[in-house]
């Protein structure tokens, strides 16, 4: 119960947080994309501090969650972290939920909870060997790197849904390694964690994917990053956690066919969610939501697909 509760405590952090950084990154300067002086234009924002403060805790909850519920269990409980992102983003855009809405909720809590059950998720199988980490690793790093060049020749639109996914591969890494860094803690001590690169990893997978997911958040609405971000961790860090941390599902036909539906049943979710018309559509709507002046029509925001050279 209590990987429940902080899990579930997690993705709701995460998704106030992110619906408040994507708020503050669309303010950016479009030149910023994907450069490093995005983020200290942002820690200028105090939206976005505040956006920060949430994703934050959120990363400490899943961690605790980690360290005590395998990675496989935890990763489709943060997925719901979407639905906690359309609750606040309803009370900026006053838009009731309706019935596509209320499909998606649906569709990802059964998803959920279809791949949890007839998964079984349990730990204790054998850590794979250091060949089989690295080529894990590597994979995941190579789809990120591959994930990235091919957004950099996209329209901004599309750009923002690739940079999502590439962050979302990098936290669903992120969480395994954390997991293995964790475990390490609690049996060898702080001094033997400090000498395994674990620790140095998941730091730099972090920075790199608040970099990424910032980006996406600047270069279009939430509603083409979130979906794809949300879709692409759990995905990303139960693939890593089966092939090397020894988490373990059950392999039977029918156990299997569920568990394949269920990450369908996830996927449909967090896009049908993520396209409702309570997900904010740009900036100039969320101003005019919340009362302030919208900006001008002719400045260098006002077309979404525009890129700055």
């Amino acid at each position: 119960m209590a990987v429940f509760l902080l899990a579930l405590s997690a993705a709701c952090c995460l998704g106030l947080g992110f619906v408040l950084q994507q708020h503050a990154a669309q303010r950016a300067p479009r030149a910023d994309l994907l450069h490093w002086r995005l983020l200290l234009d942002l820690m200028r924002m105090p939206e976005w501090l505040l956006g920060t403060g949430f994703m934050v805790s959120g990363l400490l909850l899943s961690a605790l969650a980690l360290n005590q519920g395998e990675v496989s269990l935890v990763e489709p409980l943060l997925a719901t972290n979407l639905i906690f992102a359309m609750a606040l983003s309803r009370v900026l855009t006053r838009q009731t939920l309706g019935r596509s809405g209320w499909a998606g909720v649906l569709l990802l809590g059964l998803g959920v909870t279809a791949f949890i059950v007839a998964g079984q998720p349990t730990g204790g199988g054998a850590p794979a060997g250091e060949l089989r980490h690295w080529l894990v690793v590597g994979t995941v790093v190579g789809l990120t790197l591959l994930l990235v060049t091919l957004a950099r020749r996209l329209p901004l639109f599309e750009e923002a849904t690739l940079l999502a996914l590439a962050a979302g591969l990098l936290y669903g890494l992120q969480d395994a390694l954390t997991r293995t860094t964790t475990q390490r803690l609690d049996h060898d001590g702080l001094t033997a964690v400090l000498r395994t690169w674990q620790p140095y990893a998941v730091v730099v997978a972090g920075v790199v994917g608040l970099l990424l997911v910032q980006s996406a958040f600047e270069a279009a609405p939430l509603r083409m990053s979130l979906p794809a971000l949300t879709a692409a961790q759990p995905l990303s860090g139960i693939a890593c956690a089966v092939g090397f941390l020894g988490d373990r599902l059950r392999v039977t036909p029918g156990a299997l066919a569920w568990q394949a539906a269920g990450l369908v049943a996830i996927v449909i979710g967090v896009i049908v969610i993520g396209r409702h018309p309570a997900m904010p559509g740009s900036v100039r709507d969320t101003l005019e939501s919340i009362g302030s002046p919208p900006e001008d029509p002719s400045s260098d925001d006002a077309d979404p697909n525009r890129r700055d050279e």
